[in-house]
């Protein structure tokens, strides 16, 4: 990664326009040729760099209900456990823990009765115990606005 690569990476994280061709007005920004970034921003992506592009939308205020879950689950059960958690559509992620409750995911669903459905169908299909399942809705919000580019090298 160079200085571009982390010009590029601030605009693709704080000005990413709403445009018919955003990629074209990036380019703009950036004073480089539209081809430039975009094979730049494909080697950030193949590269691991950039993980994931897409919008984030606030479920809440868009009327959703979310919610932090875990589930302890016996080593054996892990790949089993991490099929039927995602495959449910209200999963966003879900990532493995090494931890008594070793599977955490985050849900966004149409209401908490729905969450619950959803908990209690994951609980029963992998025949766990209601103490195996953590519910852990969102009392009180910290947001952080975490964002990353290049760091000084010394």
């Amino acid at each position: 990664m160079d200085e571009l690569d982390g010009r590029i990476l601030r605009e693709l994280q704080h000005g990413f326009p709403l445009s018919e061709k955003p990629y074209d007005v990036l380019a703009d920004r950036l004073d480089i040729p539209g081809e430039e970034l975009w094979s730049r921003v494909q080697q950030l992506l193949d590269e691991g760099v950039i993980r994931r592009m897409g919008a984030s939308f606030d479920s809440k205020k868009l009327g959703f209900s979310s919610t932090l879950a875990a589930v302890g689950v016996e080593p054996a059960l892990v790949e089993r456990a991490a099929e039927v958690i995602g495959a449910f559509p209200e999963v966003t992620h879900n990532y493995l823990r090494n931890d008594a409750f070793n599977i955490w995911f985050t849900m966004i669903a149409v209401d908490s009765d729905r969450i619950r459905q959803v908990l209690e169908d994951i609980r029963t299909s992998l025949s766990l115990e209601k103490s195996a399942v953590l519910n852990l809705p969102v009392k009180r919000l910290f947001k952080l606005d975490a964002r990353f580019g290049l760091s000084k090298q010394s």
